[in-house]
């Protein structure tokens, strides 16, 4: 019997201008059911993470399933997610300046979504109580459990959350404890480095009894799940990527994007340049990291640049200008956001359908 062609490859690829980011909605599919089975079914247990797709058709397949609540970083994220129809909208960025007002404006445009917004400031709580005080808004109290990127101190967290439950313009209803900087390759590593962040969050909310909590992200999720009345709210899981599928193969996830990109030049003996700039692929960590080849396992990329990315290769002799190629991104929610839309692709086939990339951009209407 002939093989078959592997899951990347389109039959048509000539009719797609490079570089390309393609999608597979059979692919999203299975990635959708593996989150729901990782909670055991309970479509109540999950609110994923608009930023890695930012795509209308991505969001209605998951309400499709019966995910109705879900996590945004930007007002535009979340605009998108309430105009497909999500009931529960948490804005998982502290809002200040203007994007108080945005928000209020967002709650205003679609009255059936609920917000809410994370805080880890006494000044943030109070801007949000002038505000909503006709109409309290929703918050969750940012918890910094490791990552020191945002969030308040464990040990603090519990005075910033009584506060917020006595201020009239607020609700407080529970907790967001991001643990990005957990992402051990081995699953009894990220375990135990899981374990050791939250045994102060357990005590905290022993001590508040809070509505919710909201713990962890991709690499972490299959662990809070056996949390049976936390919400989990991995992202990446959806599309996933190189860099969480060659660390985190345990999760069973499978690549639902690729990048297709083609040779534009053979500047000299050993070394050729694709069209997959800076503007195609995050150009975010080493070099080596930024998209991984699917067919050409022998080349090491040693120029990055704004439209190009040169790689040595020793088989260049066989290789002519114009040739196709595939990569999976690295970090695949940045590299989403630098494309205006998707290839959608099914049956090995580009169908000439396009998801445009909604909340790429900073602004919908709002």
């Amino acid at each position: 019997m002939p093989q078959s062609s592997p899951w990347f490859r389109l039959e048509n690829s000539e009719t797609v201008p490079s570089p390309a980011l393609l999608i597979y909605p059979d692919r999203v599919a299975a990635n959708i059911r593996r989150m729901l089975q990782i909670v055991n079914g309970d479509p109540g247990r999950l609110r994923p993470h608009v930023k890695t797709h930012k795509m209308a058709e991505v969001m209605r397949m998951q309400i499709d399933a019966g995910i109705d609540k879900y996590k945004a970083a930007t007002i535009a994220e979340a605009e998108l997610a309430a105009s497909c129809g999500a009931l529960d909208v948490l804005l998982a960025y502290q809002p200040v300046g203007p994007n108080i007002d945005r928000l209020a404006k967002l709650r205003e445009k679609f009255p059936r979504t609920s917000f809410a917004a994370i805080i880890d400031a006494e000044s943030v709580l109070w801007a949000l109580d002038r505000r909503f005080r006709e109409n309290p808004l929703r918050v969750f109290i940012d918890v910094d459990c490791g990552m020191h990127r945002t969030g308040i101190p464990v040990g603090e967290a519990a005075g910033l959350y009584w506060q917020a439950a006595s201020t009239p313009g607020v609700i407080a209803e529970g907790l967001h404890v991001y643990d990005g900087h957990i992402h051990d390759a081995a699953p009894s590593d990220r375990e135990r480095a899981m374990r050791q962040a939250f045994e102060p969050v357990h005590d905290l909310v022993e001590e508040i009894r809070p509505k919710t909590v909201i713990g962890g992200g991709s690499p972490t999720f299959a662990l809070h799940a056996g949390l049976e009345t936390w919400e989990c709210s991995p992202g990446t899981t959806l599309l996933w990527d190189a860099g969480y599928g060659s660390r985190h193969p345990d999760l069973g996830f499978e690549p639902a994007v690729c990048l297709l990109t083609r040779v534009i030049s053979k500047p000299a003996v050993g070394r050729v340049c694709l069209d997959l700039g800076h503007k195609a692929v995050a150009a975010e960590g080493p070099l080596a990291r930024r998209a991984s080849f699917l067919e050409l396992k022998d080349a090491e990329p040693v120029m990055h640049s704004e439209e190009h990315l040169v790689l040595e290769c020793p088989t260049t002799e066989a290789i002519e200008l114009g040739t196709t190629f595939y990569a999976l991104p690295g970090h695949v929610c940045p590299t989403v956001a630098l494309h205006m839309e998707t290839i959608v692709v099914r049956d090995g086939k580009a169908t000439g359908e396009t998801w445009v990339v909604v909340a790429r951009n900073r602004r919908i209407t709002i």
